[in-house]
């Protein structure tokens, strides 16, 4: 694949016919090699053997079906450091916050209105970033983000893996969805990927321009317009095996969802877990 649109987007691509998990090896080069894997480097493949999400868990997906990328961020302030600590845990958020963006464009481009069918009669789709890292189209998901740390700490990879055209048979759940299924429509990789990068590098430089201030950049502010996770029901799974019952009611300075308990009405941030919506 050429990939012409989405090259034109960051400083250094390299496409890959197949890779264990474009998160490792990215990792891996730029560890060895930092000067050649500077900001805004991406490493995708449509071919991923090893591909892993949170909490170490497998995601695999049918040959040339879905899209594996991961972007190599070098963040600085303007006078050379490294962005605050409590910013970091924003990074999840904004790139699902990129690709919620470019997913909802490359759906409503798809989805014309019918010949005879009114315009309001058109059908729609509700895409929305699911706090802290997953995508849905309908409630169902079609990309998972997963941000990893440099070993020496001086950069991040920022995986995704997007469902492009698996069909009924190919999802790995049945909580999972396909631009395909969803649009009927084979999308084009470069497209897609291309609108993610756009989206991506758009959010992230006006989030290192304001130092890493989420309120500043206006990322905290489009974060919570895309998050469906907001005013919903949920259950989190909490590191240690607990569950917090209750309702999320926003995001806080940084990044941690925050969830008034159904036990107790007490609002607790929750920096990481497993987020179920609840269907009452």
């Amino acid at each position: 694949m050429e990939f012409s649109l989405s090259r034109t987007e960051v400083g250094r691509f390299e496409y890959r016919s197949e890779a264990t998990s474009t998160n490792d090896v990215l990792r891996e080069l730029a560890t060895a090699d930092a000067a050649a894997w500077p900001d805004l480097s991406v490493i995708v493949t449509d071919n991923q053997t090893q591909g892993r999400g949170r909490l170490g868990r497998v995601w695999l997906a049918p040959t040339g079906k879905a899209l594996a990328v991961s972007v190599l961020v070098r963040p600085r302030t303007k006078t050379g450091n490294s962005l605050p600590t409590a910013s970091l845990g924003w990074f999840p958020l904004l790139a699902g916050a990129a690709m919620t963006r470019a997913v909802r464009t490359v759906v409503e481009a798809y989805i014309k209105p019918v010949e005879d069918v009114k315009e309001t009669e058109a059908p729609r789709h509700d895409t929305t970033l699911k706090w802290p890292n997953d995508v849905l189209i309908d409630g169902y998901k079609v990309c998972g983000i997963l941000c990893e740390l440099l070993p020496d700490a001086q950069g991040i990879v920022i995986g995704a893996g997007l469902n492009l055209s698996l069909d009924e048979h190919d999802l790995p759940t049945l909580t999972s969805t396909s631009l395909l299924l969803v649009t009927r429509t084979v999308p084009d990789p470069d497209a897609v990927l291309a609108a993610y990068l756009h989206e991506l590098v758009t959010l992230y430089e006006a989030f290192v321009k304001a130092n890493g201030d989420a309120e500043q950049s206006g990322l905290h502010a489009e974060v919570s317009a895309l998050c469906g996770t907001l005013g919903s029901a949920v259950r989190v799974e909490l590191p240690g095996g607990t569950d917090l019952v209750g309702t999320a009611t926003g995001i806080d300075a940084q990044g941690r969802l925050t969830v008034v308990n159904q036990a107790d009405g007490e609002e607790r941030s929750v920096a990481a877990g497993d987020v179920t919506h609840l269907r009452y």
